[in-house]
């Protein structure tokens, strides 16, 4: 879960919760998914296996140092609600530990919750931006039905090609990506792979970054304005003194997992997360011979 995800009062669309609760879900993502000893994480699970942090509350034992300890990967994951909806809603309020016949239908259909109640984030975002039309009512449309997805039964779900629904929606989101993007279009970068590339000098206001990888990158002062930033990569990106006020479709995960200071211009309905530095870093010092023209 992210770093303020247990802070966070639930956002909700017609009913369904889009934030983690994680008092209200089993520790699923503690369980359900798989991950290997890495920057992001200092061990190897197989999914569906707890993780050793795992309490037997369904909390995570070490939150408030996961950065420390060596799992930064878990402070930047978001469930988007899925949790909560999956135990809560879906299985009734069972719990995989004392049903252990439910265990593994849980952990697949929290496999394809997770996605929906994604595209439900996304589909919200996109309708704000979205005035009244044709593409309105699509997003609108998606909407409901991708709602309707979510309160099927474990069977429902897991049959479901969600795949085939995630590229549906996915063509409307980009449309309406393009259509808030008209008068700011920039660079079409989607999909781009820029790990460690300095982008400081980059026109990268209205630019297209859908799926960028921009794990690393040094965007320090960059404008971002009017930017698709739908599932851009930015892990360990610095952003100190950039300008993401106003691009589009950020979501708090992805601040959580990049670099950042006071200086990062935000847009208002997401929080500076607490790892971020609140120092400014003092020029270096000069060094080496002076400026020639200094001694004229």
């Amino acid at each position: 879960m992210s770093d303020t995800a247990e802070q966070q009062s639930s956002a909700t669309v017609g009913g369904r919760e889009l934030r983690a609760d994680c008092a209200r879900c089993v520790g699923l993502c503690c369980v359900a998914p798989a991950f290997s000893a890495s920057a992001d994480f200092a061990l190897d699970k197989p999914a569906g296996q707890p993780c050793p942090n795992l309490g037997p509350d369904s909390r995570c034992g070490i939150h408030r140092d996961l950065r420390q300890r060596g799992f930064p990967g878990c402070t930047v994951f978001d469930c988007f609600g899925a949790g909560q909806q999956v135990a809560q809603v879906t299985f009734g309020g069972r719990d995989w530990r004392t049903d252990p016949a439910t265990a593994r239908r849980m952990f697949d259909t929290f496999a394809v919750m997770r996605p929906l109640h994604e595209l439900l984030w996304y589909l919200t975002e996109a309708l704000a931006l979205t005035p009244p039309g044709p593409l309105r009512d699509d997003l609108t449309r998606a909407l409901e039905e991708t709602g309707r997805l979510t309160d099927g039964s474990p069977e429902e779900l897991l049959a479901l090609d969600v795949d085939a629904h995630r590229g549906r929606v996915n063509a409307l989101l980009s449309r309406a990506g393009e259509r808030a993007r008209a008068g700011h279009a920039g660079a079409d970068r989607r999909g781009a792979v820029l790990i460690g590339v300095d982008l400081r000098r980059a026109d990268l206001a209205g630019a297209s970054l859908r799926g960028a990888c921009l794990i690393g990158a040094d965007l320090r002062g960059v404008d971002l304005g009017a930017a698709d930033l739908t599932g851009a990569d930015l892990r360990g990106a610095d952003l100190r003194g950039a300008d993401l006020s106003r691009c589009l479709f950020l979501h708090q995960s992805q601040l959580d997992a990049a670099r950042g200071d006071h200086r990062t211009a935000l847009p208002a309905a997401l929080r500076r997360p607490a790892h971020w530095s609140l120092t400014v870093t003092p020029a270096r010092p000069r060094t080496g011979r002076p400026d020639a023209r200094r001694r004229r």
